[in-house]
């Protein structure tokens, strides 16, 4: 298959084959196709060349809505309820319109398999959290309707289901829960495909690797580690390959420019291998270039940063934050974790004074030079250019002390010449967020808010942004549900636990993890303990309750039993003590093993015995003595 924009070709003789079964991750640099690859697998955008077969278990996805069927389970609830009615009861006609009524709705169900997809859509709604099920849906939040979205597709049981990016939004716990249901729902009997920038995500999902690469898809089988371990060994034989090639097309136009000695030799076979390798140059795709990002940290904070003590936060009868202590020093990079709604947002705008608590003190550090990177992209202005978003009345900035024009600034961070002067409105999600690093780090900054910023970005962009960050002196105050560059890039995390108490961990998101397990499983195990020492006090307060309650006295036949049991357990005794001596004789050994096999159980049946008489002894002189 081949595609293009304009001049721009974006696809090149592609060919690939989806599996019937398993699970795909699309990975490639921003603007290498991804998303059109997918409109055009759904028939949403025309191929040039070539073409696309669909089998037709990809053509019976389901088509009828989940809201049909969960009509039709509220009206079958209806109609039963409605055989109760008095007027029904009464009206003979009433009755037989409702029973066939019923008799259709059970036709549906059947079709539809409704009651399983009524607990399917429990169970789905539940692990992402999706908000109540009567909530309008224009009233929900981004996330809420990406949980909504989700919760539809997957209760529609395709048999190819294709994500764009399905983790944007998300909370970790809710991308664990969406792992989770990938996984049990289309391990082995369907298909998905996924493009995602969140490596643990791919790590954990995905038996195949899809890569975009200069107008090709490259698959790789297994993890996204291994397509990494094996991507850089192919980049490395590209390399030298090149290097080789370029070696001997550079001595070849060397020759060719001598002209006379080429003429004289008359070697037309080398100079059409000279042409050939014109050729194969100039078709040459090379990578789509990495940003360069390089961020000034301005002139070093206070030692301390922010000092919160005893801070508190609610919003009506909610508490947030409850005593939270906490110190943020210089050169902290400080995650926060956590579903969203929890507070990460209010807790860093009351670190940064935006916000005053309930109560509880909080202390800015001094010298403090602040740099917001916003989810929402609220700095940018959509209808300004590239070059008045980065440098609003100049053509030039100021990183690190080196003054750049915003051209060659913004071809940093892959912007070429003829779009700086494009507005921002016109941009993709991935070049917005690329623009909104562009503008950061174009001022220095020693403390860094970073508000989910992998979201829409390429997986080499975030391995950049990772490093920089790592290398960075200043602070940071990072909230992102990717957890690989959560652990890439925190060296702190901080996380609720319940009830608005917040505790913090050293290390990133698997630190913080291990640490919620282990906990966990304290908290369960002190439970279990807990419970069964209630039960065992349960059973003392029964058992004494009984005796309380017991007729004072023993009846004649326990008088009597009492009585005898002295002389029971005494005869028991002199029978044992007879097997022990007898046992002890040195001619014991010499008997036959049958009678050596009857003695030691007739040992152990003695033992027994004696052991159930005592218990017996004491619990009749027990209940004697209660009765004097």
């Amino acid at each position: 298959m081949a595609k293009a924009f304009g001049e721009k070709l974006l696809f090149d003789d592609l060919n690939f084959m989806l599996p019937p079964n398993g699970i795909v991750g699309v990975i490639g640099p921003n603007g290498a196709g991804k998303t059109t690859l997918f409109k055009m697998i759904m028939g949403m955008e025309s191929i040039d060349k070539g073409n696309f077969e669909v089998g037709e278990t990809v053509k019976e996805v389901v088509q009828e809505g989940v809201q049909e069927i969960v009509d039709v389970l509220r009206e079958f609830e209806e109609v039963n309820e409605r055989f109760g009615d008095p007027e029904v009861l009464e009206d003979p006609d009433k009755m037989d319109a409702l029973i066939a009524r019923q008799a259709e709705l059970q036709d549906k169900i059947d079709a539809t398999d409704a009651w399983n997809l009524d607990s399917r859509l429990e169970r789905a709604m539940d692990a992402l959290r999706c908000p109540p099920e009567d909530q309008v849906v224009d009233t929900l939040s981004g996330g809420e309707r990406r949980r909504v979205a989700l919760c539809r597709l997957l209760l529609q049981q395709p048999d190819v289901l294709l994500l764009d990016e399905p983790t944007n939004h998300l909370d970790i716990d809710a991308i664990r829960q969406l792992e989770n249901i990938i996984l049990n729902e289309f391990k082995k009997s369907r298909s998905f495909v996924t493009i995602t920038h969140d490596r643990a995500f791919l790590n954990r999902i995905v038996d195949t690797i899809w890569e975009l690469d200069r107008g090709v898809v490259r698959s790789y089988p297994g993890s996204f580690e291994a397509y990494q371990r094996r991507k850089e060994e192919e980049l490395a034989a590209e390399d030298k390959a090149r290097a080789d090639f370029d070696k001997v097309w550079t001595q070849e136009e060397a020759w060719i420019r001598r002209g006379i000695e080429a003429r004289r030799t008359r070697n037309e076979g080398r100079v059409r291998r000279l042409e050939q390798m014109r050729i194969e140059r100039e078709q040459r795709r090379d990578r789509i270039g990495k940003i360069d990002l390089n961020l000034d940290a301005g002139e070093r904070s206070g030692k301390v940063v922010a000092e919160l003590v005893g801070v508190s936060k609610s919003f009506g009868d909610r508490c947030l934050i409850k005593d939270l202590t906490l110190r943020v020093m210089r050169g902290d990079k400080l995650g926060l974790l956590g579903p969203n709604g929890v507070g990460k947002s209010t807790l860093i705008k009351i670190i940064l004074g935006q916000m005053q608590p309930d109560s509880g003190t909080v202390k800015l550090g001094t010298n403090l030079q602040i740099a917001y990177f916003d989810q929402l992209r609220s700095e940018l202005d959509p209808t300004k250019t590239l070059q008045e978003t980065v440098s609003p009345g100049s053509d030039w900035v100021e990183v690190g002390g080196v003054r750049k024009h915003v051209i060659g600034y913004l071809g940093e961070f892959l912007f070429p010449p003829h779009r700086v002067n494009v507005k921002v409105s016109s941009l993709s999600g991935g070049e917005r967020n690329r623009l909104l690093l562009a503008k950061l780090f174009a001022k220095p900054a020693n403390l860094l808010v970073m508000d989910e910023p992998t979201n829409d970005l390429d997986i080499e962009s975030i391995e950049m942004l990772e490093a920089t960050l790592a290398e960075y002196p200043g602070t940071v105050l990072l909230v992102t549900h990717d957890r690989s560059f959560m652990d890439n890039v925190a060296t702190l995390t901080i996380a609720p636990d319940k009830d608005g108490v917040w505790t913090s961990y050293v290390g990133g998101y698997e630190e913080w993890l291990k640490w919620r397990d282990k906990r966990e499983k304290e908290e369960q195990k002190a439970a279990e303990t807990a419970a069964a020492a209630e039960a065992a006090a349960q059973v003392d307060k029964s058992q004494k309750t009984r005796r309380r309650n017991a007729k004072p006295g023993l009846s004649y036949k326990e008088n009597k039993l009492l009585q005898e049991l002295p002389g029971q357990i005494e005869a028991l005794e002199n029978r044992q003590n007879e097997l022990v001596e007898l046992m002890q004789q040195p001619s014991y050994g010499s008997k036959a093993p049958e009678q050596i096999r009857a003695d030691g159980d007739e040992m152990q049946k003695i033992a027994k015995e004696l052991e159930e008489k005592y218990a017996l002894w004491e619990e009749l002189e027990e209940k004697q003595s209660l009765a004097n």
